[in-house]
């Protein structure tokens, strides 16, 4: 598929293409990941879909943070409160998500999103993370294995990149940043992100010319290995990340078919 055709903007759309579920929820299908044992695996890509930041669902969740944040609330359900049509206009959460430092579960069920962005990393106070049926979120960033108090998820591990079931290719970390690349304004079907302004291991700025991006899988809760994107400043960056979770790659790497990845069947703990 042409970066063209795969880049979107999601905004006020009607029913085609979108799959409702019994709760009323709706979402885009996708077929990303090949939930079979079939050989040669079909390769995979980031969605490069683009957040529509005019559409209602979207207005709507802006407003429900700055709500959260101000009452402090320690449960936060924002898709609970949009009706299914503005909950399928949503692709990935605000930035301003990292607002909610006392948030202790954060709830995100049968969402349509397909990336999170890095300042879910300021959730300081999150020890569940729940978003169980959001089938078309195959990854995760890596600030998500900083939360220091994170101890359960519950999230829909067949269909993430890497996983013991199918073991479905990694998208291949293609993108080569120069002194010209604008990390403010990036290809998310490239990137898997629209901006890079931090370093996801020490919160240092992050240069073009030294951008480092790999794909670790490691076990964030007590429940789940999920593949986690890294946006490095530096060599020395990747080098200190933890040892990934055992039964899955053992080192940082660049994704694409090229990587081998270990038998797919149960992991002993």
């Amino acid at each position: 598929m042409d970066g063209e055709r795969y880049r979107q903007v999601y905004t006020n759309r009607q029913t085609g293409g979108v799959r409702s579920s019994e709760n009323g929820r709706s979402r885009e299908s996708c077929e990303c990941i090949e939930q079979s044992h079939s050989r040669p695996r079909r390769p995979t890509r980031f969605h490069g879909d683009l957040q529509d930041t005019s559409a209602q669902g979207w207005l709507r969740l802006l407003d429900l943070i700055e709500e959260a944040a101000a009452d402090g609330r320690d449960i936060f359900k924002p898709f609970a409160d949009l009706t299914p049509e503005q909950r399928s206009q949503v692709v990935t959460l605000p930035a301003t998500i990292g607002k909610l430092t006392a948030v202790k579960h954060l709830v995100l069920y049968g969402s349509n999103l397909v990336r999170i962005p890095p300042e879910i990393g300021g959730m300081k106070s999150l020890v569940e993370f729940t978003p169980y049926t959001s089938y078309r979120l195959h990854w995760f960033p890596y600030e998500l294995s900083r939360l220091p108090n994170l101890r359960g998820s519950t999230v829909s591990t067949r269909a993430v990149y890497g996983n013991y079931k199918y073991r479905p290719h990694f998208p291949p970390l293609t993108g080569v940043a120069d002194e010209h690349t604008d990390l403010g304004d990036l290809d998310p079907g490239v990137w898997g992100t629209t901006s890079i302004s931090a370093c996801s291991v020490c919160d240092g700025p992050v240069e073009a010319a030294t951008l480092r991006q790999v794909w670790i899988s490691l076990r964030t809760s007590g429940a789940d290995v999920l593949p986690l994107l890294v946006n490095a400043c530096s060599t020395a960056c990747v080098e200190s990340l933890p040892q990934p979770a055992k039964g899955y790659v053992q080192v940082p790497h660049a994704g694409g078919p090229n990587v081998p990845q270990p038998a797919r069947g149960p992991i002993a703990h």
